[in-house]
Formats: C-alpha cells, sequence, structure tokens
C-alpha cells in the first residue's frame, strides 16, 4: 500500500502569508482565496483536472498589486509539491497534455527531474484578464518551477483569448502534472539511469 503523498507549507513574509494543503492523490476539491479572484479560478481548475486536493490561503499586499501574491503562492506550490511527491520512487515522471479551449490549443510537458527549468512561448494581447497581470503568468510558473525543481514547457500552439489560453494552460499543466506523479508498476525504483532523480 502507498502512503500518503500530502505536503502542508506555510510561508510567511513581510509581502505574503501563505498556507497551503496538497493531496496529489485527491478528487479534485479545492477550497482557495488568494484575493486574486481569476488566479483562484485557475488554481480551482489546476485541482480539478488533476484531481488534487487544495486548500489554499493566501494574505498578500495587493493593494501594492498582485506580484508577490502570484509569485509566492507558486513557490509554495512548488515545495508542496517537492514534499508530497517524496522521493519520487514508481512514479511516472514525465507527463504532457495538450489542451483545446475554444479557439485556443496549448501543450504542456513536465518533467520531475530535479532540475529546474521552464520554456514558455507565451504572447499575450491585453495586460490583464479578471484584474491578473498576464505577465504574472511566467512568474507563477517559473516559481513552481524552480521551488520543486522540475522542467515546464508550455507552448501556446493556437489561440488569441487570453482568458482562455491562461485557463488552457493552468489545465494541461494539471493534466501533465498527473500523469508525471502517478504511480506505475513497472517502475520499481526511479525512472533513471543514474538511479537517483
Amino acid at each position: 500500500m502507498m502512503s500518503e503523498r500530502i505536503a502542508k507549507v506555510n510561508r510567511k513574509t513581510n509581502e505574503t502569508d501563505i498556507k497551503m494543503m496538497l493531496n496529489l492523490d485527491g478528487k479534485g476539491k479545492a477550497d482557495i482565496n488568494t484575493g486574486v479572484g481569476f488566479f483562484d479560478h485557475m488554481l480551482e481548475g489546476f485541482s480539478r483536472h488533476g484531481f488534487f486536493d487544495l486548500d489554499l490561503k493566501v494574505k498578500g499586499d495587493i493593494e501594492v498589486d498582485n506580484h508577490h501574491t502570484i509569485e509566492d503562492t507558486g513557490i509554495v506550490l512548488g515545495e508542496a509539491i517537492k514534499k508530497a511527491i517524496g522521493d519520487k520512487k514508481r512514479i511516472r515522471r514525465y507527463g504532457s497534455e495538450i489542451i483545446p479551449m475554444d479557439e485556443t490549443l496549448v501543450l504542456c510537458a513536465v518533467d520531475l527531474c530535479g532540475r529546474p527549468y521552464l520554456s514558455m512561448n507565451e504572447e499575450f494581447l491585453t495586460r490583464t484578464v479578471g484584474g491578473m497581470e498576464t505577465e504574472m503568468v511566467r512568474e507563477f510558473f517559473y516559481a513552481v518551477s524552480y521551488s520543486a525543481g522540475m522542467n515546464i514547457h508550455i507552448k501556446i500552439l493556437d489561440g488569441k483569448n487570453a482568458h482562455h489560453i491562461i485557463e488552457a494552460m493552468f489545465k494541461s499543466f494539471a493534466r501533465a502534472m498527473d500523469v508525471a506523479t502517478a504511480y506505475d508498476v513497472r517502475v520499481s525504483d526511479v525512472l533513471s539511469t543514474k538511479g537517483t532523480l
């Protein structure tokens, strides 16, 4: 029987106070309040489509802007992913997904290799969506990548509507993560010729 893959991470700075609980083997239940409505919606999509249970409360300096709230949430999510996965034994390690959303088509591929790297080709036609600055999408995924120690590649294959593009990014990331974190009976240790990840 596999042990529960649940992580609790608290992080407090002069700019943000974040409390997160992540269950990799959940049912997609989310209880999220970051103070940034559109960001909450994106994280709810991540939870739902990745079948991750996510409890998240953020108090951030949104009177300044939403930069610290979103970036620091990415740092904490990365830490929670890393902690919940543990020794990475028996997991698939790699995952990828292509998600359509109306005119939009987005690909996300991940590697839980222990090395941080982010590659995105985002070009948004609008500066904000629902009060969230579109440039923060890159900052969020960059923070997740470096905090979790994972490769994330996100490619916009088609699309113009920024809402659709960002939502497809979060959903494709969720689906790719669901595949990468899944156990595979053919993997007895870690999926690496080095013997470690």
